[in-house]
């Protein structure tokens, strides 16, 4: 959904401001009824929309009774993937920014899927949560805290489940990964790293046609993402999209569960990939008006954060540069660490000294619960599986009315990366405290990610 987006005011609601509200069971969500099966709505049927939306209707407990998205072009294809299916044809809302609205006053929908761009997934998740809707939010980093805020006051004063949906933390080799930290494989945990680190020229730069990478045209003239991705990068310069990396190492180091992110510190590289791609793209060149765009964007952020339990995490943000696809990770402890860039491993005691191993043995050896039991059913699903795994958590999680793997804090402390990137970045790399959302809960809460070995 395509529109400019003003920071809302957020009025505080004084009956959630106790740092010790305890949240509302997820049972008030279906007036005490057993679910069987969740009724669902998708918000934003673009391209990652329809992607999730295949994988929901593959599933038997979830019918599909509502769709929306401005763009109608992709909202009927996405209808149209729902009758294919043989299945009842969805409403469907597409008359202007605010038709998410009219969707969230149906009585035929438990859950809704916010897969729009960025600057709307707070709006219409705090929206849909006091609409009493269960909500499944796509990732993005906050534009600034208080949306971050917003999430969190609202879920704990509707007691709405929600779930945020960073699917890479169900990769299988870091699912395995977090079995061999959890079993004590690398020891105790010290240092850890993942990032976002994909070129994404082809996609902030693409006009939908050109064949030859993806064009040079973004905002109005751009095609799906480039429509709106793109102006992140012309207006802001800090870690945009923290969540694939960091999600992931937050479950090994139990952020939210007893320890919690404490404070970080960014830096920014200077800016040239996007407008190296337009000047030698045959659509392109020095005359053309987005030669001339200032990106804000540094090619290479790094940021470094320290957990109030000692450990240090670095995320590195790198999408306009020519590079292969990688998220970076290490996993290093007392007694060695794992590394997914060249898949490779080393425990002290195992092996030669000194001497990587390849971690395939150990990837078979702790292969997660969860891969070994729905592996097959997450064949074909989008990001080799992935999807399948969060949707099914999610969907999981509110059928059996438990809490979410990945909750609200668990969300509001990733998208919190990305402002406060910004502000350390333009404070001359300046440490920036980072909120602690649950507001003390950290200190007793458990670890429940993928402990329970059938979602």
């Amino acid at each position: 959904m395509k529109s400019s987006h003003s920071r809302r005011t957020f009025i505080k609601n004084t009956t959630a401001a106790g740092a010790g509200l305890a949240l509302v069971s997820p049972s008030l969500l279906f007036a005490n009824e057993k679910k069987a099966s969740i009724r669902m709505a998708f918000i934003g049927t673009g391209e990652r929309g329809r992607s999730q939306l295949s994988v929901a209707l593959n599933r038997s407990d979830i019918e599909i009774t509502a769709l929306c998205d401005i763009d109608r072009n992709v909202l009927a294809k996405a209808s149209d993937m729902v009758t294919k299916k043989g299945k009842k044809k969805p409403a469907l809302y597409a008359d202007g920014d605010q038709a998410y609205k009219e969707l969230l006053t149906r009585d035929d929908v438990d859950a809704v899927y916010v897969a729009t761009p960025w600057i709307w997934h707070v709006p219409m998740g705090v929206a849909a949560m006091e609409a009493g809707k269960a909500v499944a939010m796509e990732v993005s980093g906050a534009t600034d805290l208080q949306e971050c805020w917003d999430l969190v006051d609202t879920q704990e004063r509707t007691g709405v489940p929600f779930m945020f949906m960073e699917n890479v933390c169900y990769r299988r080799d870091v699912m395995a990964a977090l079995n061999m930290t959890r079993q004590g494989l690398f020891g105790e945990m010290v240092h850890l790293e993942g990032g976002y680190q994909h070129d994404l020229r082809g996609v902030k730069l693409n006009d939908g046609q050109s064949p030859y990478g993806q064009g040079v045209e973004f905002g109005e003239k751009g095609y799906s993402e480039s429509a709106w991705r793109t102006n992140h990068s012309v207006h802001r310069n800090g870690e945009l999209y923290p969540t694939h990396g960091l999600g992931p190492v937050m479950t090994a180091t139990d952020i939210n569960r007893g320890n919690r992110l404490a404070y970080l510190t960014s830096m920014a590289s200077k800016s040239r990939g996007l407008r190296e791609y337009v000047m030698n793209h045959p659509k392109g060149g020095p005359d053309h008006p987005n030669a001339k765009v200032d990106f804000k964007l540094g090619d290479v952020v790094t940021t470094l954060i320290r957990t109030v339990n000692g450990e240090t995490i670095t995320l590195n943000h790198d999408t306009n540069l020519p590079r292969p696809y990688s998220l970076g990770f290490r996993f290093q402890g007392t007694k060695g660490l794992w590394m997914d860039l060249n898949n490779s491993l080393y425990v002290e005691g195992e092996g030669q000294p000194h001497r990587w191993q390849d971690d395939a043995d150990h990837m078979k050896k702790y292969d997660h619960p969860l891969w070994q039991t729905y592996g097959d059913d997450a064949s074909g699903a989008g990001h080799g599986g992935m999807d399948f795994f969060v949707l099914h958590a999610f969907i999981e999680a509110l059928k059996r009315e438990a809490p979410m793997p990945i909750d609200v804090y668990d969300g509001a402390a990733m998208m919190a990366i990305t402002c406060l990137s910004e502000q350390s970045i333009a404070e001359g790399s300046e440490p920036v405290q980072i909120p602690d959302f649950t507001r003390g809960k950290w200190m007793t809460r458990k670890p429940i990610f993928a402990l329970d070995n059938t979602y």
